[in-house]
């Protein structure tokens, strides 16, 4: 039985200590600073986002509509006591809206001031990046949503994925 399986419903997974996470970047010599990123699935694409930027990863808790808001918000949940809005994030990155699956999750991103919700189909892996590995996005992104965007990297070198990273700031302005 997985760890999450094990879990009661609606129990959260946190990445790590808040603490901790200020603190996840080192130097390789060369190679520059090293970032960690949670991977995860947007239909068949993967992305990345920092890791100090996520707070925790949920199973999708059931969620009340929001009349008149924007298309890209799913609705609200509650997560002990604290309201969140949380956001498609397909229809953010304006890619195709495939049904959720069992493995969909949120992600809670943000500082002290605010938390949102950031609904993914599925959650990958972290990821280990330096900056040296990591293309510039003004480079190989032409799209609308390309400000969104801060770079393309290579995470496993044998092997063909890429991994798209956000920069979630902009992405929730």
């Amino acid at each position: 039985m997985s760890e999450e399986s094990s879990r009661p419903p609606g129990q959260t997974r946190a990445i790590a200590p808040f603490a901790t996470r200020a603190t996840s970047r080192t130097r390789v010599e060369g190679r520059g600073t090293v970032t960690e990123y949670l991977a995860f699935r947007l239909g068949t694409d993967a992305f990345g986002a920092p890791v100090a930027m996520i707070r925790e990863i949920l199973k999708p808790p059931p969620m009340t509509h929001v009349p008149r808001a924007p298309r890209h918000v799913l609705g609200i949940v509650s997560v002990r006591g604290l309201v969140v809005t949380v956001f498609d994030l397909r229809r953010l990155m304006r890619l195709a809206e495939p049904p959720l699956t069992s493995r969909a999750r949120i992600l809670l991103v943000g500082n002290n001031e605010e938390t949102l919700g950031l609904m993914v189909d599925e959650v990958l892996e972290v990821h280990r990046l330096p900056e040296g590995d990591i293309e510039r996005a003004s480079v190989v992104v032409g799209s609308d949503v390309s400000e969104a965007v801060s770079g393309i990297a290579r995470p496993r070198e044998d092997r063909d994925e890429v991994l798209v990273l956000l920069d979630l700031r902009v992405l929730l302005r």
